[in-house]
């Protein structure tokens, strides 16, 4: 069972990486928008974050509800950026900047969290 935790692990970290990457993509090309890339690294975050916090004995232990339940609600407020910031790059053709810069550092905020607590 610990490998197939570990395989769930690396494709958590992997979603992230592909929500990051596609952020710092678009950032480096000083285009200010919201990809699909981006919203399939959110979903596959959030699909993997959920199989890791499942009580079907995945972990070696005790579950570490407080990151669990700080990283769900960071996870929530960049799929909020990242929807309303899609909404209107859809709507007016531009995504406010503050939205853009905003999912980057939740992102790489919730990878710090995963990572070093």
């Amino acid at each position: 069972m610990e490998i197939v935790r570990d395989i769930v692990i690396v494709f958590h970290l992997i979603s992230f990486a592909l929500l990051f990457g596609a952020w710092l993509v678009e950032a480096i090309a000083r285009r200010v928008r919201i990809t699909r890339a981006m919203h399939w690294g959110l979903a596959a975050a959030l699909v993997t974050g959920l199989a890791l916090a499942a009580p079907w004995g995945l972990g070696d232990g005790e579950l570490n509800y407080m990151k669990i339940g700080i990283k769900l609600v960071v996870l929530l407020a960049i799929g909020a950026v990242l929807g309303i910031g899609a909404a209107r790059q859809k709507r007016d053709g531009a995504v406010p900047p503050v939205l853009f810069w905003v999912a980057g550092a939740l992102t790489l905020a919730n990878v710090t969290i995963a990572v070093l607590v």
